[in-house]
Formats: structure tokens, sequence, C-alpha cells
């Protein structure tokens, strides 16, 4: 029986790993949190009202005129809930004669959202474009069930940025194919957007991708933007008609004006509105804090999801008995980060999920990152070590503790002498603090069943 949380009134400083607070916005800052203050003596702290009665003001217009050309896109509608974003829109855009291709590992609200639509749906493997063109290939030819007609829209829904994996889609393969099927593209880039691209406008920068291409992108303010709230951008035609269909847009109450002054100054802030350079400077320190996070942890020997560039990066740890205890030992040490098992998880995929911000400064991510190896290597997480049989592996940890990293294959000791004939014996990994791994995909993905 699960027990209840108690608030117990004690408090305790800790280096947060856990938030989704990617460029530091959730914090008070010197551009946003003023004009943010002065929406609320303006404009109070809610509308109290849904969009189509008396919630939309001058802000809201402003604020979806901005997110549409930040994105490039035509127009775009906000929401005041994320989960809702795709929860309600879905249903919206899908329905009985529609054919949605869904990812696997998607995001439970755009399986809800699916659910609710009542369209027929088909999940592909993760990332894996054969299976999801073979999908396209055979059900297109099929038809609907029973009837065989042609289906009246093909829909392929996808995240930017997966949050249990760190990994991006494959954008440039989906776009082909879409097109190749003349199906829609569904981009939901809840964690991408902000912190992928050299401006934060999400994977289509990234990956080279003309937004064009990608019919509906969806996001969410909650994570890079320190806000709350989503949104769809989109042609002009898709827009209206979310507008008059959307039961978010139509009965939910509006976005708090002081919620979508903070999007605002924080959009203006990247696109270097604010006169300096500092929103640009945040999305290159969330990319160095990232892959410089990653690269220590690969050196460790941990098995780590994910791509470059991304903030999230889980730690396998499989075995779901040892997440508790880690979550336990960090807290000791005033690490807060998120562990994740079963049923968020398949049963044997247990991992802990590290999220990196712009505002972690080398000190906070080098203490970090002792802590994590100096449990890890306790829990025998490592994973991609060379293991030893056991009278080495005594021999090993006498000579390098938890407490410190194994010298490197290529440093000379004291006296000039190479120790790599040591090193090779004792099985260590040849890579140090300063090593340097090949860009790319950092490690593969556990394939999940279709």
């Amino acid at each position: 029986m699960s027990q209840n949380l108690e608030v117990i009134g004690g408090t305790r400083r800790c280096l947060n790993l856990g938030s989704y607070n990617y460029l530091g916005f959730a914090a008070a800052d010197e551009y946003c949190t003023p004009r943010v203050l002065d929406t609320l003596n303006e404009w109070g702290v809610s509308t109290c009202s849904s969009r189509t009665e008396g919630g939309t003001t001058s802000i809201h217009v402003e604020l979806e005129q901005l997110v549409a050309d930040f994105l490039g896109k035509e127009d775009a509608i906000t929401f005041g809930m994320g989960f809702a974003t795709n929860a309600a829109s879905i249903p919206a855009l899908a329905g009985p004669g529609t054919l949605v291709l869904s990812d696997s590992l998607n995001h439970t609200s755009i399986v809800a959202g699916v659910k609710a639509s009542g369209a027929t749906v088909k999940v592909f493997r993760h990332n894996d474009m054969a299976h999801l063109e073979k999908l396209l290939r055979f059900h297109i030819a099929e038809g609907q069930p029973r009837t065989h007609r042609p289906w009246k829209k093909v829909i392929i829904v996808v995240e930017g940025i997966y949050s249990m994996e760190g990994e991006t889609t494959l954008l440039p393969e989906l776009v082909a194919l879409k097109k190749k099927y003349k199906a829609y593209l569904y981009l939901d880039e809840a964690h991408s957007i902000g912190c992928m691209g050299a401006h934060g406008r999400g994977l289509c920068e990234h990956a080279g991708v003309n937004p064009a291409d990608v019919d509906v992108l969806m996001g969410t303010f909650t994570k890079s933007f320190g806000s709350a709230g989503g949104y769809i951008a989109g042609s002009k035609q898709l827009i209206a008609y979310l507008r008059r269909h959307c039961p978010a847009h139509l009965y939910a109450t509006s976005m708090a004006p002081g919620v979508a002054q903070q999007i605002i100054s924080a959009i203006q802030l990247l696109q270097g509105q604010d006169g300096t350079n500092r929103g640009a400077a945040k999305i290159k320190q969330l990319h160095d804090n990232a892959n410089y996070f990653r690269r220590r942890l690969l050196d460790m020997g941990l098995h780590v999801l994910g791509d470059w560039d991304s903030p999230v990066m889980p730690i396998m740890v499989y075995h779901l008995c040892y997440i508790s205890g880690i979550s336990r030992r960090c807290l000791q040490r005033h690490i807060a980060m998120v562990v994740v098992g079963f049923p968020a998880t398949a049963l044997l995929q247990s991992r802990c999920r590290v999220c990196i911000s712009a505002s972690h400064t080398k000190e906070d991510l080098d203490y970090a990152l002792e802590v994590i190896y100096d449990i890890c290597s306790k829990m025998g997480l490592q994973y991609n070590m060379r293991q030893l049989p056991w009278p080495w592996s005594w021999l090993r940890m006498l000579l390098w503790p938890p407490s410190s990293s194994p010298p490197s294959l290529y440093s000379k000791s004291s006296k000039g002498k190479s120790s790599n004939w040591l090193q090779l014996l004792l099985g260590g990994s040849g890579l140090t603090n300063g090593s340097k791994v090949a860009a790319g995909k950092a490690q593969p993905l556990v394939t999940a069943a279709a």
C-alpha cells in the first residue's frame, strides 16, 4: 500500500537536477520579472473568463503573434495548460476515419488525446522509420476497417525530445515520409522548444528542416520559458479551425496575463530585443553544460541515453530495487534528482533522469558528477566499464577508490613513465575529465515492443 506524503516542516538546500528550467527563466530575471510585475498591476491575476468570452486581451494577441513569428508559422493559438494542449487539440484535429501513427514512447497527453479522438491508431517502434513506413504503406492500402474506404486523413504524431529518453526524433526522415505518403506531421516540442537550435527555435532549426514542412507545431511554455501553458502553431486555416472547435480554447479559462507576459519577455530576450546577447548566451551555455555533463557521465562508464545538446539525460539503472536507494543517497548529499521506475517505464528499464539548466555553474555540475560517480560505483551501475575477476577488481578499488576517477591511459606518472600497462591490466576506462568523445548519438535506446 502506498504511503501518503506528509510535509515535515523542514527545509534542505539542494542542487536541482530534476527541474525543466532549461534556460533559467523560472528565477527572477532583470528583463522579464519587472515586466511581469507591471502586467500584474495593470491586468490583475486572472481574466476569470474563457478566450471566447472576456478572456482575450491585447497581451494574448501579442503572445500568439510573437509565437508564430518565432516559429516561422502563419499563426498560433495558446492554452493555459500544456497537457490540455495535446489532450484537447488532437481530438479536434482527428476523429473517426482518421489514421494516427504514434511513436511508442509518446507522452501520455498525446495518448489521451488520440484515445479521445476516436481515430484509428497504429503504434510504431520508437524512432524506427522502416517500421513507420511499413505501417503507412499497409494501412493506406488497406483503408478503413470493414469498409476499406480511403482514410479521411493520416497524421503522424511524434515528439521533438522524448522526456524519458533524451533522444530527438528523426525529423528529416519523418518529413520525407509524410511527403511521400501525403500525411500530416504533428510535432510535440514540449522539451525541444527554446533549448534546441542556435536561437532556441526548436528541432526544425536544430535539424535544418523548414518549419513549413511540419503541419502542426505543438509546444509548452512550462520548461524553457519558465511559465505555464502551451501552444499550437500552423497555417491560418488550421488555427482558425482550432479557435472554433477546440474545447480548451472555447471553455477553459484563458492564460493569466502575468503568465503570458513572462513568455513574451522570454521570447524577446531570446530574439535579442532587449539589446543584449543574453538570450543567445543562455542557449549556448545550456548546450555546453549538457554536453559536458553527458561526456563526463559516459567517461564514468555509465549507460546514458539521449543525444548531444539535449538537456535531458537518463542514466540507466535497469533494476527497480536500486532507484529508491539512489534517490535517498543523492538527497543526503544535497542533490535533488528524479528517479523513474515501473509503471512510468518498463519493469527492467528503471533510470535516473538528469535535467540540465543554463543556470548550473561548472562547480554545480562537478559536484553532482562527484556524487553520482561515488554512488553509482558503489552500487555497481557502471555497465559500460570493463568487468574484471574479483581479485583484480578488489585491487583496482584499493588503488582508485570511488571518490576519485582512475587515471587516463594517456597520463604520465610523476617520474615521467607511462602508466598504460597498469591501467589496461586493471580495466580502467582510459577516459578522464578532459577526454573527448566523438559527436553523435551518446547511446542507443533499448527498443520498445511494437
